[in-house]
């Protein structure tokens, strides 16, 4: 999925199926949802997830919390656009996830998110 594709798939009522917790994130808050984003972003412990993390807060205009993920995720704080920032972390995750495509995938489910977590598992 590139991000024209994600960003046509606002129209449904659910993320696409499979995605992970960040990416999830990334889709409820376009969707104007920031509690279920953030929900989903809390469940995300990896440094993407901190980076997603940070942008939420700073879409709140929480920048002191937002400093505090980017600092989480190794980063210095974005200084573009929101938008831009949505758009390169999404960028960033389908990429992710067109890299590990095709390798064997599990699932568990997230009861917060109602979706599963695609977890991979790398040789």
């Amino acid at each position: 999925m590139d991000l024209p594709a994600f960003k046509a798939s606002l129209a449904a009522a659910e993320p696409p199926p499979g995605r992970d917790l960040a990416l999830q994130t990334l889709w409820w808050d376009a969707k104007g949802d920031w509690k279920k984003a953030h929900e989903c972003a809390q469940e995300e412990k990896t440094p993407i997830g901190s980076s997603v993390h940070a942008y939420l807060h700073r879409v709140e205009g929480d920048l002191a919390n937002a400093g505090y993920w980017y600092n989480r995720a190794g980063k210095l704080p974005a200084t573009g656009t929101i938008a831009a920032e949505w758009d390169v972390l999404a960028t960033e995750l389908l990429g992710r996830w067109s890299a590990i495509r095709g390798r064997e995938m599990t699932t568990r489910q997230n009861p917060d998110c109602q979706l599963g977590l695609g977890v991979a598992t790398v040789p």
